[in-house]
């Protein structure tokens, strides 16, 4: 414990060092005089000042208060909606004004504009001039001459300079604009022309001088210069607070020292111009809570850097907490979960960051609110599968798992599994107890032949007390049930034959029948599915585990033999492994894992204490199995293979059987809820956080996957032509973290724990990431039903391949997310927005699970899919190049390679 605690306080240190060794410090020339002029907007809030953003008069004094020390003169844009109270206000504090008359389309309200100004400059001495318009020419609103003709007539009627605010190059593009006003107020604006910061002071002098060069003589005022402390970067212009701080403080300086007029843009940050882009509401040199956000002597800081530092390091601590509770958790194990619970701590010290320094509509902040609610399950399934690699490739390795003990030690009939310590009690030299097994194998439309090869795998089991009760459920067809009926009587009176019609309940309905016809002295129910041949010695390595009287339930893992048929087979068959070999192994280990509906044995009072097969589900198997660990019964995993099974048929099947898994995963969730609030079972603390771990890190990943997809969808024309970027730091990239963990956490558990090679394990993980929207079709599904039928899962070679593209929709939403990524990249061509391709590249991350889908549905029609193309190449390639062919699976056993005759496909499913 004292290495961990170690630990832990390394990683906090570490942390603590990090963010001081990134803390930004910048140096700018210091400007300790007043401001010859700022602009001006007395409004707050997000509201539009032409809809009801109206000031009052005690706000605007109280800004001008604040300005006084700042700023000599202010400008205004406005002589209208509130803002004709400014003037005598500013007057009140000694301030300048320059007023500003806003001109655009609208003849009604320009008339009321100018002789509103007109009368401002006539009542209030501290007025020093008129701009008509602000970038009218620029916006399209008014002609040159027709402003020039506003300007003239506002000239005749005032004593003070009058002029109009255009951005520089319409200066001089046209002249004689600049020939009918007394001094030209230009707009020099860097950050929209793309520059970067460091560039920005060195053009706005180098326009300066144009201006000058252009128009010798004439009287020439910067109107507008400044930069954005928040948003976007358009080009190389990237907007920040110390990007701010640095080229104002430059700006300034270097202005004042060749006399340079100037107006700094803008005095306070103004939320309501949203309508701007993301850099809007952000050109103040005052926050809207009318703070100042830089200083303008000494270096330029974060003041609030250690407060973000002490929230990343408070939530690092507090999430690394739960390390302390693991059992012996190693050094490197505690460091990897250390470093990414402080990770998650930045994280949210980021978005801490970024909700308190901008400014958010409701739309905004809606949308905002959504994606981080969207991004919590999304952390936490990262986290847990974090756990997970930490735990396999740092931990102690799994010590409840039952293992083969050597063959030297076998006993001539039976022999106890290797024990788990402090569960099984002393070993005796006592003859082993041979408690009786009833196997259960329900059948449904399955073709004969294979159920023939099931039960003689059965009747060559080494066990000597065991009985085998086979019930084939709603099949009229005598095809299908006379000639098992029969290879029963031949195998003997062990084998029991019920051929029940109209059941009830599905799969559970017919284990229910069999239980009823199960031996009274049965103490063990072995359930195999009717296309798993079972190895010799499944029950006697296994019944002696049930020598512990806690111990209600052994599982053994899935396997098939038919993984060579194609290559799709071959790939799928790898996929299945990952969850037998890593999952169930790590959930054995706390007492939690997951019951599947073959290769499981039952203790007899277990199931009864539990209530038996339920049908109220369709993975009834996985059901029981909870209830018996609600119950407080011990149960137990090994991963060695016992049974050999078959692959779906087609992709098609695959596709239903898991399906129909998430569909009743998500029925025992709405069944089994409550019983994870304290007190109601028997569960532990660490089994109820597996399960909820284990439903959140399966279906929460999957369906969360496709709705985050939608969703983005939803927003690429938003992002593409409204001008709205998606923040990358809070929303984007722990998408793109979460993909790069979730990649890391197949990778690494497959090479650890899985026996296949890197090619299997690549195309398992493309079989695994296909299936994602058929697992959230499943989770939708289980919101608004409650039941669904018993879907069949072909098995064996026996059925034909659908007619139609079995990835339509997965084809659909991949081929739109990459549309929406090739949109945002070419809309995004000239103003090389960060974030936009940042978001274009999680749409190309998004669709890879939808596309993997489509190449799956593609090559299962293919002749690539067949290991005789692979042969046939290898054996041209290798006379080409003079090599051998490399070895190749071997081609599937010939009792499963002939086809027979199957019911239809809308039979339903015993696997």
């Amino acid at each position: 414990m004292r290495a961990v605690v170690a630990v832990l306080l390394l990683v906090t240190a570490a942390h603590a060092a990090i963010w001081g060794i990134f803390r930004d410090q910048q140096q700018a020339p210091d400007f300790r005089g007043i401001l010859p002029s700022v602009s001006y907007a007395p409004f707050e809030g997000t509201a539009h000042p032409d809809v009801d953003n109206i000031p009052n008069a005690e706000k605007i004094r109280a800004d001008l208060k604040t300005l006084a020390p700042i700023s000599r003169a202010i400008r205004l844009y406005s002589s209208t909606g509130g803002v004709e109270m400014v003037p005598p206000i500013a007057g009140e504090v000694g301030l300048k004004v320059t007023v500003g008359a806003w001109i655009d389309k609208n003849v009604d309200r320009n008339e009321r504009e100018m002789l509103s100004a007109i009368d401002l400059v006539k009542h209030n001495s501290n007025v020093n001039g008129i701009v008509v318009g602000n970038e009218t020419i620029y916006r399209g609103e008014q002609k040159v001459e027709d402003l020039i003709k506003l300007i003239q007539r506002v000239k005749g009627q005032v004593n003070v300079p009058v002029t109009t605010g255009e951005i520089w190059n319409i200066w001089l593009d046209h002249p004689e604009l600049a020939s009918s006003v007394d001094f030209i107020a230009a707009h020099i604006l860097p950050y929209w022309e793309g520059f970067s910061d460091t560039k920005a002071v060195d053009q706005a002098l180098i326009i300066y001088q144009k201006l000058r060069d252009a128009f010798p003589g004439k009287r020439i005022v910067i109107a507008e210069f400044g930069w954005p402390s928040a948003g976007y970067n358009l080009k190389d212009a990237v907007p920040g607070p110390f990007e701010q701080a640095v080229t104002l403080r430059n700006f300034v300086n270097r202005a004042e020292a060749i006399g340079m007029e100037y107006n700094i843009v803008e005095a306070i940050d103004q939320p309501w111009k949203f309508f701007e882009g993301g850099v809007g509401p952000y050109w103040g040199i005052l926050n809207a809570a009318r703070e100042p956000k830089f200083a303008w002597s000494g270096p330029v800081v974060d003041q609030a850097y250690w407060k973000l530092a002490g929230i990343a390091l408070l939530i690092g601590i507090l999430l690394s907490t739960p390390i302390l509770r693991l059992n012996a958790p190693s050094a490197m194990q505690s460091f990897t979960l250390s470093a990414a619970a402080h990770g998650v701590g930045a994280w949210v010290a980021t978005v801490f960051a970024y909700w308190t320094g901008h400014y958010f509509v409701f739309g905004s902040a809606l949308a905002l609110t959504l994606g981080l609610i969207l991004l919590v399950p999304l952390v936490l399934i990262a986290m847990a599968r974090i756990e997970e690699i930490a735990a396999i490739a740092f931990g102690r390795a799994p010590v409840r798992l039952l293992k083969k003990p050597p063959a030297a030690a076998l006993p001539a009939v039976a022999s106890p599994v290797e024990a788990v310590a402090g569960e099984a009690g002393e070993a005796t030299a006592e003859a082993p107890k041979l408690p009786k097994v009833s196997i259960h194998i329900p059948a449904y439309f399955e073709p004969p032949d294979m159920l023939k090869q099931t039960l003689d795998a059965v009747a060559r089991l080494d066990y000597p007390n065991f009985e085998c009760v086979v019930i084939i459920n709603n099949t009229p067809d005598p095809e299908f049930t006379q000639p098992i009926q029969d290879h029963c009587r031949e195998l003997g009176e062990r084998f029991k034959f019920i051929n029940a019609e109209k059941v009830e309940g599905f799969k559970a309905g017919a284990l229910r029948i069999a239980m009823e016809r199960t031996a009274a002295d049965a103490e063990i129910i072995g359930i195999i599915d009717a296309d798993y041949m079972v190895e010799p010695d499944w029950l006697k390595d296994l019944v002696p585990a049930f020598d512990d009287p806690r111990v209600g339930l052994v599982q053994a893992p899935q396997d098939h033999r038919d993984g060579n048929r194609s290559l799709m087979h071959y790939i799928m068959n790898g996929e299945y492994a990952g969850f037998f070999d890593i999952g169930m192994v790590q959930r054995n280990e706390l007492n939690a894992i997951i019951v599947h509906g073959t290769m499981c044995l039952i203790r007899r009072a277990a199931m009864e204490m539990a209530g038996g097969w339920a049908g109220d589900t369709i993975c009834e198997d996985s059901d029981l199995g909870l209830e018996i660990i609600e119950h407080g019964w011990l149960t137990h995993y090994t991963n060695r293979r016992y049974g050999f099974g078959l692959l779906p048929d087609t992709y098609e099947a695959f596709k239903k059987q898991r399906h129909r898994w998430a569909y009743g995963g998500f029925q025992i969730i709405k069944k089994h809820w409550r019983r994870f609030l304290p007190g109601a079972s028997r569960l532990s603390p660490d089994q109820k956080r597996e399960f909820a771990l284990g439903w959140l890190n399966w279906l929460g990943a999957e369906s969360l996957g496709v709705v985050v997809a939608i969703l983005n969808l939803i927003w690429v024309p938003i992002v593409a032509f409204a001008d709205i970027a998606i923040p990358d730091k809070i929303l984007t990239l722990p998408i793109i973290a979460s993909f790069v963990v979730s990649l890391l956490h197949f990778v690494t558990l497959y090479r650890l724990r899985v026996p296949v090679k890197t090619a299997q394990m690549l195309g398992a993980m493309i079989a695994a990431m296909s299936v994602q929207w058929t697992v959230s079709r499943a989770v939708a599904q289980g919101l608004i039903t409650e039941h669904l039928a018993f879907a069949r899962t072909s098995k064996g070679g026996f059925s034909l391949m659908s007619v139609e593209f079995q990835a339509f929709w997965e084809a659909v939403i991949g081929v739109l997310l990459l549309v929406g990524a090739a949109v945002l990249v070419a809309s995004n061509a000239y103003k090389e927005v960060h974030e936009i391709y940042i978001f274009a590249a999680v749409l190309v991350l998004q669709s890879l699970p939808f596309l993997a889908a489509v190449a799956i549905a593609i090559l299962e029609n293919s002749r690539v899919n067949s290991f005789a193309f692979w042969t046939n190449t290898g054996v041209r390639t290798a006379e080409l190049i003079g090599l051998r062919p490399v070895a190749l699976p071997k081609a599937m056993p010939a009792a499963i390679s002939a086809p027979q005759p199957v019911a239809s496909e809308i039979h339903r499913d015993t696997a």
